[in-house]
């Protein structure tokens, strides 16, 4: 027998979504470029910011200035770059930049074959960064594999009609996909882990491992919850011993440790972003007592609740 679900009820919680939630801090912005052969442009470091580049059509080298690996990209391959790490792209390894970085929409001059490229990045909030993306490299190559990837495809080839024949509603649309775009290929990025060589490590390994990914779920799906260790090893069906190991080898934090920094990461953006009253705050994040929530919060960033809200609204700083 099926049960039927209330309405707005989440039966699972998805915890990728959970932590781009947390830590954008607004739209992402884009440009399409359109260049022709030979040419390579510069695009300087972005801290705070999750840059990407999609190749629309033609194909194209990315290399990062931080003296890393040339990644070549080709039509409907996505690469993002997690903090923001400075990079050329040019049609070959060996041209050389020759114009100022990146800004706005200036096609680049030649008469060579041309490549189109959408560029852009994601507004994060550094200070609610999480171990997840952290652990990221600071180039992920997604390339173009519909069989494997069909979903990413589909985003990337959304784009490009929206972007190549803009209509009704596009300046709407197009943000949407750019949100759906990151969040198809970090899922592609993480579920590839096992087939890269060495197999899954870290929160990689833990985004693919049931048990983990079950008490991950339990902790994001009511953070507020009295968990237990022992009631998060019933989630994940594991023994307390068991569990506690494994949580703490695959994500580096114990499983207490983790909820009581999730807990913390909430109460920031919802004391940076709404008005609601230090008490609520404090029970929507699992305190029945403000004092201990505000406790906690000042130990876990160094500003009482209230000071860490007039910072963050008001775009001051500690101390003035």
């Amino acid at each position: 027998m099926r049960v039927r679900l209330a309405a707005g009820y989440r039966p699972e919680v998805d915890v990728l979504s959970d932590v781009l939630a947390v830590l954008r801090a607004g739209r992402p912005r884009s440009a399409l470029m359109r260049y022709h052969a030979p040419w390579a442009r510069e695009f300087t470091a972005a801290p705070g910011s999750a840059g990407f580049q999609v190749v629309l059509r033609g194909m194209c080298v990315l290399r990062p200035t931080a003296g890393r690996p040339a990644v070549d990209v080709g039509p409907g391959d996505v690469v993002l770059l997690p903090r923001g790490t400075g990079h050329v792209l040019a049609d070959s390894p060996g041209t050389a930049v020759t114009t100022p970085p990146v800004a706005g929409h200036r096609p680049a001059a030649g008469d060579g074959p041309a490549t189109l490229v959408l560029s852009g990045g994601y507004p994060l909030d550094p200070q609610r960064g999480h171990p997840l993306l952290a652990e990221l490299p600071d180039v992920v190559h997604v390339a173009a594999a519909p069989a494997r990837h069909q979903e990413t495809a589909t985003a990337v080839r959304l784009l490009a009609g929206e972007l190549e024949r803009p209509r009704l509603g596009t300046d709407a649309i197009v943000p949407s996909l750019l949100d759906a775009l990151l969040l198809y290929a970090l899922r592609a990025w993480y579920e590839d882990a096992p087939l890269r060589d060495g197999g899954p490590a870290g929160w990689a390994a833990a985004l693919n491992d049931p048990p983990v990914t079950a008490a991950l779920r339990a902790m994001h799906r009511t953070p507020a919850d009295p968990w237990t260790v022992e009631r998060l090893a019933r989630e994940a069906g594991l023994s307390r011993a068991a569990f506690a190991r494994r949580f703490a080898a695959l994500t580096g934090r114990p499983p207490l440790s983790y909820l009581t920094w999730w807990r913390m990461t909430l109460a920031a953006r919802l004391l940076a972003t709404s008005a609601l009253p230090l008490s609520s705050v404090a029970a929507q994040v699992g305190y029945t007592s403000e004092f201990a929530f505000a406790h906690a919060f000042k130990r876990w960033c160094g500003l009482a609740p209230g000071r860490y809200r007039r910072v963050h609204t008001q775009g001051g700083r500690p101390g003035q």
